[in-house]
C-alpha cells in the first residue's frame, strides 16, 4: 500500500493505524497516564511556540507524517513552522520537532524504527521519546551540520528549535 492509499484507507477505519514499509500496523488503545502526557506536551509546545511568538504550530496526535512512499507514522505531538497548511490535509512532511509517548509494546518501534525513519525527513531537528514509566525523556537533536547527538533526561528544561520553545515538565504531578 502506498502512503496515500493507506491515508485514504485510514480516514474511513474505526481505529487509528500507521504504515510501515507499506504493511499497515495497528495502534494500541492508549492508556490514560499516555494521554496525559501526550497533552500536557502539546500544551507545553504550544505555549512556547505562543509565548516566543513563533510562526510555528505544535498539532497533538492525529495529524500523520509521512516519511516516504510506504511509510506514515502519527507521532503523539509534532512542531511544524513557516506558513500556515492550506486546505485541510491529515499528513505533514516538514515537522521540526517530534514527540513519540512510550507505550509499553512501542518502545522497540519508537526508539529504533521511528528514529531512523524521522531522521529520513530534511526538517526533523528534534526527536523526543518520553518513557512515562520511569519519567524519562530521551532527546534526539539534529544539529545545523546534519550530526544526531542523543541525551536522557529526567528533569531540567529542554531546549529546541527554533529558538524560544524551551519545555519543562513533561509528566503530570504524582
Amino acid at each position: 500500500m502506498t502512503s496515500d492509499e493507506f491515508l485514504e484507507w485510514a480516514m474511513t477505519q474505526p481505529r487509528r493505524y500507521e504504515l510501515e514499509a507499506g504493511e499497515v500496523v495497528a495502534m494500541a488503545p492508549e492508556r490514560v497516564s499516555h494521554t496525559r502526557v501526550k497533552g500536557l506536551i502539546y500544551r507545553r509546545l504550544d505555549d512556547a511556540i505562543r509565548t516566543a511568538g513563533l510562526a510555528c504550530e505544535a498539532f497533538v496526535d492525529g495529524v500523520s507524517v509521512e516519511i516516504d512512499e510506504d511509510t506514515v507514522y502519527e507521532p503523539d505531538a509534532l512542531v511544524r513552522c513557516g506558513p500556515p497548511l492550506e486546505g485541510d490535509p491529515v499528513k505533514i512532511s516538514d515537522p521540526l520537532v517530534v514527540v513519540e509517548v512510550v507505550s509499553p509494546g512501542s518502545q522497540g518501534q519508537d526508539c529504533g524504527e521511528k528514529l531512523e525513519g524521522y531522521f529520513r525527513l530534511p526538517s526533523v531537528r528534534h526527536y523526543l521519546v518520553v518513557k512515562t514509566r520511569n519519567q524519562t525523556v530521551i532527546h534526539h537533536m539534529r544539529d545545523e551540520f546534519g550530526r544526531i547527538t542523543t541525551r536522557i533526561i529526567r528533569g531540567g528544561p529542554i531546549t529546541l528549535d527554533p529558538r524560544g520553545v524551551t519545555l519543562s515538565d513533561f509528566f503530570p504531578p504524582s
